[in-house]
């Protein structure tokens, strides 16, 4: 991974750790309006968004921002067919350095929005993990943030276990226990 990027990761759980119930959805029970506008202030400097095709986030500040959708279904990056600053990227088949190279992107803010293989993907270089729990909801059986959730870790257990560690934790809607713990690396 380039040194010039700096990248971040950004998902709000459950209690057990889930991004999605078991349909890959994202229910009402992980959409707060605190927590939104957390997540679209941090997204204001970013240079690059990654996600799945499940994990748009749709926000009307980011609609101009390059993003990379992964998918095997191209052997490397193409131009998304319904145009805007979008492409389908393939990491088995061009690296992220060399795919936003050909963009002319070769320093700068690094955003992964989820899902689960995405955010496992980039587990050995985040510079920071934005944590967001929602303290209230329960998901079991839901789409883990994290692989190895499905093998009884936690969210946080598999952040501290990459090198990452927690800074206070914030209280963003203290009405539905909706928290925010950002992990950095060194």
């Amino acid at each position: 991974m380039p040194t010039d990027f700096a990248i971040r990761g950004y998902a709000i759980v459950s209690v057990e750790g889930m991004i999605a119930d078991a349909d890959k959805a994202m229910p009402t029970g992980l959409k707060y309006e605190a927590d939104h506008r957390f997540f679209e202030a941090a997204l204001a400097d970013v240079d690059l968004i990654l996600h799945g095709r499940k994990s748009h986030e749709g926000f009307p500040s980011t609609a101009k921002v390059r993003r990379f959708w992964l998918t095997r279904s191209v052997a490397a990056l193409e131009p998304d067919p319904a145009g805007g600053p979008q492409w389908l990227w393939n990491p088995k088949g061009i690296t992220l350095e060399a795919a936003a190279e050909s963009l002319g992107l070769t320093k700068g803010v690094v955003a992964v929005l989820g899902g689960t293989s995405i955010y496992d993907l980039f587990l050995p270089n985040y510079d920071s993990f934005s944590l967001s729990r929602a303290g209230k909801t329960h998901m079991p059986g839901g789409t883990p943030v994290f692989s190895a959730i499905r093998d009884g870790q936690t969210p946080e257990q598999i952040l501290a276990g990459h090198g990452l560690a927690p800074e206070p934790t914030l209280t963003l809607d203290a009405d539905n226990d909706i928290t925010m713990t950002r992990w950095r690396r060194g």
